[in-house]
């Protein structure tokens, strides 16, 4: 835990030592996109396997939505022995319906409609998204059980021990795809999908297993009386609100998806934007940290808003400026590619998406701040509603960039995603006043 008594104001030096570990968790999360799409760049057709990729990845991630928000519920209510069970056995039930969901997906004729008619993908990227999807399975049910304990750790200012189960993470995600890799014979997609499922299962176990500590400590507590403790109708009405504003972010990318199969260049805009989405992710991770850090710090008290609103804003500059920095000079070419492995042909077209993205990071940061101050006072609602606002735009958006303007997807895609962001955040302003 952090030193000092609640009621005295936090120095940068205290955040920033909190904060660190769960950058970093989200940092090494963010190397995955890279490594994976720079191994399937290296294999047989790597512009049709990429696109599956990134169509499948795009459809679990949407999936698995609903439990993305449940590190943030773990922080805010499991403070209490019964509290937490409950809180537990509702995160349970809901790994236990999305990956029922995920499976109806997979079922031919859903898949068909879904992928070949809605989508429009081509049949050999229409291939290789299904067992790639089959792949990805156990993804949403390791994510909802790994991110629950994660609170749990947070909660209890074990934020080292998140990064801890990330690091295992990620060595799985790296052993299962350079073993792949040098095996050969495998189709990139599938194996991007299967080392980012080792990845997760690996991690879920490890992170259970680092809450030990904290969940000691978390029944020595003496038991809160049942009526003082949140019943389920309760957690449903806190959890349903972020669980919606998790599935509408979430849905974004599906949505992208399904514009860029009727834009132009659309097989080069779904191979590249997985790459440019992963090297944003690099620089969109840091900010993400910032809700669950304010969650923490916040419940002590009003008087470490100004201090987080302080250490947020210098985040916000430090993150824009370095994404600016790649964006616009010579590093782009580097980064797509030498690191990535695209073509000179695909690593040209990626570079004006990326440009467009620039200030992504900067919004991504104020956002989470603005989200902590409110899950902080319960008030959920209006997150769902500025998120709503805000995948309103990037369809409103993509309609306007692919059929109206005509633009490539790429950069219809990145003008979207920007526009979107910008109406979350300065949607939820209003709400931050009313108290």
């Amino acid at each position: 835990m952090i030193a000092g008594a609640p009621e005295l104001p936090l120095r940068q030096r205290a955040i920033l030592r909190f904060w660190a570990p769960l950058a970093a968790t989200w940092l090494m999360m963010a190397v995955e996109g890279p490594v994976l799409a720079a191994l399937i760049a290296r294999l047989a057709e790597p512009k049709v396997n990429l696109a599956a990729y990134g169509v499948a990845f795009a459809f679990a991630i949407i999936v698995e939505a609903p439990v993305i928000m449940m590190m943030s519920a773990a922080t805010a209510l499991a403070g209490a022995p019964t509290a937490y069970r409950r809180l537990r056995r509702f995160n349970y039930a809901l790994i236990a319906l999305i990956t029922l969901t995920m499976l109806f997906i997979l079922i031919p004729p859903v898949y068909r409609f879904i992928f070949e008619r809605l989508v429009g993908l081509p049949p050999e990227v229409l291939r290789l998204t299904r067992r790639s999807l089959f792949l990805l399975l156990p993804w949403p049910g390791a994510i909802g059980y790994r991110r629950f304990y994660q609170g749990i750790l947070i909660r209890h200012g074990y934020t080292r021990r998140v990064a801890y189960g990330t690091v295992t993470r990620v060595a799985a995600m790296l052993v299962t795809g350079l073993a792949l890799y040098a095996h050969g014979g495998l189709e990139g997609a599938w194996l991007g999908a299967a080392a980012l499922s080792a990845g997760v299962c690996v991690e879920a176990v490890a992170t259970r297993l680092l809450a030990r500590d904290a969940l000691a400590a978390l029944r020595r507590l003496p038991a809160e009386p049942a009526a003082e403790a949140p019943g389920y109708l309760k957690i449903l009405d806190f959890y349903t609100p972020l669980a919606l504003t998790a599935w509408l972010t979430m849905a974004v990318q599906p949505l992208v998806t399904f514009f860029m199969g009727q834009a132009r260049y659309s097989l080069e805009s779904l191979a590249v934007l997985p790459v440019i989405g992963s090297l944003g992710f690099i620089f969109r991770a840091p900010g993400l940290a910032v809700q669950e850090v304010g969650i923490a710090l916040l419940t002590r008290g009003e008087v470490q808003r100004p201090p987080v609103r302080r250490f947020a804003s210098w985040l916000a500059v430090v993150l824009t400026g370095g994404l600016c920095l790649l964006a616009f000079t010579p590093l782009s070419g580097l980064w797509f590619e030498r690191i990535s492995g695209l073509s000179p042909a695909l690593a040209a077209f990626s570079r004006v998406p990326l440009m467009l993205q620039v200030a992504i990071p900067a919004l991504v940061v104020m956002n989470a701040l603005q989200r902590a101050i409110l899950v902080t006072q319960r008030r959920t609602r209006p997150i769902t509603w500025a998120t709503a606002a805000e995948v309103a735009a990037v369809i409103l958006l993509l309609i306007l960039g692919v059929r109206g303007l005509d633009l490539a997807g790429a950069v219809a895609a990145s003008l979207a995603l920007l526009g979107g962001r910008a109406v979350g955040v300065l949607l939820l302003w209003p709400a931050l006043r009313r108290r």
